[in-house]
């Protein structure tokens, strides 16, 4: 998996390093609250432009840290559009138009009531809502049962210790993942240092240096079992 995401970096690193510049204008601004730290967020936008989706499913939104992330990186495919999920609305408000004209959806409202509107065709799923035990137990039936087998997937806030912490989200996640067989990577500082000095390794060759400058990159990415 390191060498598969080394080699990513290497093939978008231009494209890369103009979405950084552009998040950083947005981080100056100061009307978005940013959740993801920097090497998840990049794995993000990499992920998605080797996979291109048509259609992204992001659950849990909060300010748009990660849904301009999500958007920059269909922009630059050139197609898919993102479908957006959560309480709030304060997303509405931070979104630069250049990225959502014509590729986003928001949808307002408790995920439990508007799952029908979850794609059948869902070509990368993104989690990053209630961290509790029972709303994980709720999406991990209803949700990804609605998600094809082998659908790129990532779930944040899984390791901010060795461990995941149990009765969370991330310990039910594990082990659903662990029941099916299902492997997993993350760049959690925490978890996996390793595979987070080998990224930064590729990183500081390829001269990328993040927006936020943090690096707990608590996520973990999988495919769908």
């Amino acid at each position: 998996m390191l060498e598969f995401l080394a080699g990513l970096y290497r093939t978008h690193a231009d494209d890369l390093a103009m979405v950084i510049d552009r998040q950083r204008e947005l981080l100056a601004d100061g009307t978005i609250t940013p959740q993801l730290d920097d090497v998840e967020a990049e794995l993000t936008y990499l992920l998605l432009r080797h996979h291109r989706p048509s259609q992204v499913v992001e659950v849990g939104t909060y300010y748009g840290w990660s849904t301009t992330w999500i958007l920059s990186a269909l922009r630059d495919n050139g197609s898919g559009h993102l479908q957006s999920f959560d309480l709030v609305d304060h997303v509405c408000g931070t979104v630069p138009e250049e990225l959502s004209t014509g590729r986003w959806t928001f949808h307002r409202g408790d995920l439990r009531e508007t799952v029908e509107k979850v794609p059948a065709d869902t070509g990368y799923l993104f989690v990053d809502a209630d961290h509790g035990r029972r709303f994980a137990r709720w999406y991990l039936e209803h949700l990804f049962g609605r998600i094809a087998t082998g659908t790129p997937t990532s779930v944040h806030d899984v390791f901010h210790l060795p461990r995941a912490r149990p009765f969370t989200e991330g310990s039910e996640v594990l082990r659903h993942l662990e029941r099916s067989g299902t492997g997993w990577f993350t760049s959690s500082r925490a978890a996996a240092p390793r595979n987070l000095r080998a990224l930064d390794a590729v990183r500081a060759e390829l001269g990328i240096t993040g927006v936020r400058g943090t690096s707990r990159n608590p996520m973990i990415f999988f495919s769908m079992p």
